[in-house]
């Protein structure tokens, strides 16, 4: 048997995937837990809209949020992409200010698919929904380090200057 041949093994918790000889790698994939924790992200961003934004926006069941969330992340995942490239000269326009009417659309079709189970009143409240949800979500994915959104401050030492006079600086005479 090869070094690199797949050896399938079970152990008393999980189903373990490796390489001959090697237990302990798990078949819950990376990929996987960034997707569980990027959707239950976006069911407690849409859960939040909907607590602030009752009345207007409403699910029938729990089950229905958490697929209406499940459908707004599929949907942003693969429609998405196309929408902003159509788009892009929009885009750039509005510096990057009409991808919350890109999202408001995804929301707005989400209702529109799921009908009674996740409703939207109309377009200008899944605009405001689209804006809680975009709020709401930037932070959790920075707490969490899940999405792009990266936060990094840095400190910098003062550059020191290595001309025979010292100075602070370059000088523009006038």
């Amino acid at each position: 048997m090869s070094r690199f041949a797949p050896c399938f093994t079970t152990s008393a918790n999980a189903l373990s995937l490796g390489r001959a000889g090697e237990v302990g790698q798990k078949l819950v994939s990376p990929g996987f837990k960034k997707f569980i924790q990027s959707w239950l992200i976006n069911t407690l961003a849409v859960l939040v809209t909907v607590v602030v934004l009752r009345g207007h926006i409403r699910y029938a069941t729990p089950a229905d949020l958490f697929v209406a969330s499940l459908l707004l992340g599929i949907l942003n995942a693969f429609i998405r992409p196309f929408m902003l490239l159509l788009a892009l000269p929009l885009l750039i326009f509005t510096l990057g200010l009409f991808t919350l009417v890109i999202n408001a659309a995804l929301l707005y079709l989400v209702h529109w698919i799921m009908g009674k189970g996740f409703e939207v009143d109309s377009f200008g409240w899944a605009m405001l929904g689209s804006l809680v949800i975009s709020v709401i979500s930037l932070p959790l994915n920075i707490m969490t380090g899940g999405g792009n959104a990266r936060l990094a401050a840095r400190r910098h030492q003062r550059p020191t200057d290595s001309k025979p006079g010292g100075g602070n600086g370059p000088v523009i005479d006038v």
